[in-house]
């Protein structure tokens, strides 16, 4: 069994978290630029940010057509507590018709997360190619819901300690996003660890019939020394793609 390998360090200057915790006002998208190469983005994650493209509204002109990476800390965070998660009757019923899979098709569950067809479709080629070496490198990881040995629906994110940064989730099949969520949580959870707590960027409506709350910029940023210093749980502690 293998951990993640560190990649170089990234050459760009990101905020601090405590730059992040002393921000004011409500505004979520605090940087834009740098790049998406795997350096960039750990350090990003350790300091609370996480990319996504620039909205085109607020390019400058003079690059308006051009695709800027855009950094994001939420002024009001939306997380799930491994406690905190909420398992209704038909959810627990539906658990049972789906066989949980870690990693097994982790490019698949990015392009779905991606189908230009789906209402604020964001994940473009550069997002792909960028979590798809992560995760070769063994830091991102695809958490997937098969019925009948088909993908019927699953997650990805950035697992760095304690912390699972969620990126996107999809489902083909009724309740297949939300039973990968289940695995998520059931994989995390050990008693033996510390704290550990999965980010899902904002809380929907959607997510917080899930249990998903909302916490403060400032305290998310201030819980990530210890989460970060948390191990990293067994299930996502394995050989990289081709290792």
């Amino acid at each position: 069994m293998r951990h993640p390998i560190e990649p170089p360090p990234t050459p760009w200057e990101l905020p601090s978290r405590e730059q992040l915790a002393a921000l004011a006002g409500e505004d979520d998208l605090v940087a834009v630029g740098a790049d998406l190469a795997p350096g960039t983005l750990l350090a990003a994650y350790r300091r609370g940010l996480f990319p996504m493209p620039e909205p085109p509204r607020l390019r400058l002109r003079a690059r308006a057509e051009q695709a800027t990476v855009g950094w994001w800390c939420p002024a009001y965070r939306g997380v799930l507590r491994l406690d905190g998660l909420r398992v209704s009757r038909s959810l627990r019923r539906s658990v049972r018709d789906f066989e949980i899979r870690v990693d097994t098709a982790f490019e698949e569950v990015v392009e779905a997360c991606g189908d230009p067809r789906r209402p604020g479709a964001w994940i473009d080629g550069g997002i792909r190619e960028a979590y798809g070496e992560l995760h070769r490198l063994g830091w991102a990881h695809s958490v997937e819901a098969w019925r009948d040995g088909v993908l019927a629906g699953g997650l990805y994110g950035v697992a760095i300690g304690g912390l699972f940064a969620g990126e996107s989730m999809f489902h083909r099949v009724r309740d297949a996003s939300k039973v990968a969520l289940v695995g998520l949580v059931d994989g995390l959870s050990d008693a033996r660890a510390g704290d550990r707590l999965i980010d899902v960027q904002w809380a929907t409506p959607h997510l917080e019939r899930l249990g998903v709350e909302e916490i403060t910029r400032r305290d998310y940023v201030e819980r990530l020394p210890a989460l970060l210093a948390v191990p990293l749980p067994p299930v996502f502690v394995h050989p990289p793609v081709g290792g």
